[in-house]
């Protein structure tokens, strides 16, 4: 079923420079914001017909406990923004790139983004205003921070990535400010009460800035994937892994529920978990699909929307916060 061939960490084949199947995860991704911006997903809503109404509700954030598959789209961004690091750095330094010049090109593109998620928010009210809840600027830290640790072992990047997630739970279980001491009631949780701390608001729809700290392990399990689909493994190696991580994140996610209900809207642990198992599980169908059985015609569309992630973010920038690097 799998090649039993493995690519080595410093071969500079098509797949090294380049991995396809990334490029078609992303496209397929994009899509899906593509498609909002048409209003296609409003109109399906109230298209009278039950079934299509149902579908469309899937292009919409559940309110709160729960999720829809549009609940997938951030994670599946940070994520990948993570999966191209590896390849990205390794490609600029087998090409005699200096770190230290990849670093500031990293430094660089975080600021970048950064402001622009300020100017995002900034944009919708009419006038400057120091929000965080866009995430561009989570991208920013979370980028950088993976950045920093691919040259960890993987063992210490899981870790971290884990413990973030914990540290996240800790916050809002054991909060004890008054009115903020409800970790899964919305405005009255751990997240709401840095909001008003850092920014002096909160946001409309119960969104938090903190999501930064637990949602970084999307863009740190990204780097591992990415170095593993680097690495000289065989392809079934590669693919064995993907899968039985991102088996253990969803079992794991959908076991917590019940203690830790998934929120998506102030990354609890549980969503955190079966969707960074998603993402795992989607990126290992897109490498099988596009870069082992090499199905090319159907891919390729969403491939070269992929490609082009900076036009297609800078021409949705009102209408989503989501971009790739």
């Amino acid at each position: 079923m799998f090649p039993d061939k493995g690519i080595a960490a410093g071969d500079m084949s098509a797949v090294a420079k380049r991995l396809l199947s990334l490029d078609f995860f992303r496209g397929f991704t994009m899509f899906f914001l593509i498609a909002s911006a048409t209003h296609l997903y409003e109109i399906m809503q109230t298209s009278g017909n039950t079934s299509v109404s149902a579908l469309g509700w899937q292009f919409e954030h559940r309110y709160w406990h729960g999720l829809t598959f549009y609940d997938f789209i951030e994670p599946f961004f940070m994520f990948i923004v993570g999966v191209a690091i590896p390849f990205s750095v390794m490609n600029r330094l087998e090409k005699g790139e200096q770190w230290s010049k990849i670093f500031r090109h990293v430094l660089q593109r975080s600021v970048i983004l950064f402001f622009l998620g300020i100017i995002d928010y900034s944009n919708g009210a009419g006038h400057p205003v120091w929000r965080l809840w866009s995430v561009l600027t989570q991208v920013s830290v979370t980028y950088m921070l993976a950045f920093l640790l691919m040259r960890k072992p993987i063992k210490i990047q899981l870790i971290v990535s884990f413990v973030l997630i914990l540290i996240s739970f800790l916050f809002y279980c054991f909060w004890s400010v008054e009115g903020f001491n409800q970790p899964y009631v919305a405005d009255h949780n751990f997240g709401s009460w840095f909001d008003l701390k850092v920014m002096g608001v909160l946001e409309g729809d119960h969104w938090v800035s903190f999501n930064v700290v637990p949602t970084a392990a999307f863009t740190i399990w990204g780097v591992v994937a990415g170095l593993i689909l680097r690495s000289d493994r065989t392809y079934r190696q590669k693919i064995t892994i993907l899968l039985i991580a991102g088996v253990i994140g969803i079992i794991a996610g959908l076991a917590l529920d019940p203690v830790i209900p998934m929120i998506k809207r102030i990354a609890t642990a549980s969503i955190t978990l079966l969707t960074g198992g998603a993402c795992l599980l989607a990126l290992a169908f897109s490498y099988w699909i596009v870069d082992i059985k090499k199905v090319h015609r159907i891919p390729m569309f969403f491939a070269i929307v992929g490609m082009n992630p900076l036009f297609i973010c800078l021409h949705k920038l009102e209408v989503h916060h989501f971009c790739l690097i």
